[in-house]
């Protein structure tokens, strides 16, 4: 058996003391995320990001730090998630986009909101992801590199 890991990239965006989440269909339900999903051939980690969230929210972002690589076993599909998550400045949103089949909406949260939703995240990374942003988790982009 061959093991690899899905790798998925996700953006931690705050305005206003609050953060960026989706609230989607899954099969375990109507879950909450940051704007996350699988990378796609042939791009970047952070243009990943960047069409993730485009797709899921709206919102357009400048990726400027990653906020951390995270690993993350679903215990009940045996499925390996490797999540990398961005963060950097809003630079657009077009609210009459359509979002992705499955999104029912986009909205901001504070901390608390988040904390007390957390039985509702799609994973436990959602509530990881924001702590670590808050707690100044920051890596430059250039420790990334994507060969063309």
């Amino acid at each position: 058996m061959i093991w690899k890991p899905n790798v998925t990239v996700a953006a931690v965006l705050e305005q206003d003391g609050k953060f960026l989440l989706v609230e989607e269909e899954t099969a375990d339900g109507i879950r909450f995320n940051q704007p996350a999903g699988h990378l796609e051939p042939d791009e970047s980690l952070p243009q990943g990001a960047v069409r993730e969230t485009l797709e899921e929210s709206g919102y357009s972002f400048r990726p400027e730090w990653l906020v951390g690589i995270y690993r993350w076993r679903h215990p009940e599909k045996d499925v390996t998630y490797l999540r990398f998550a961005f963060t950097g400045p809003l630079t657009g949103h077009d609210p009459e986009r359509p979002l992705d089949s499955g999104i029912l909406r986009a909205a901001w949260f504070s901390l608390d909101e988040i904390r007390a939703c957390s039985p509702r995240h799609r994973s436990p990374l959602v509530l990881r992801c924001v702590e670590d942003y808050l707690a100044g988790s920051r890596y430059p982009l250039d420790i990334l590199t994507h060969y063309d």
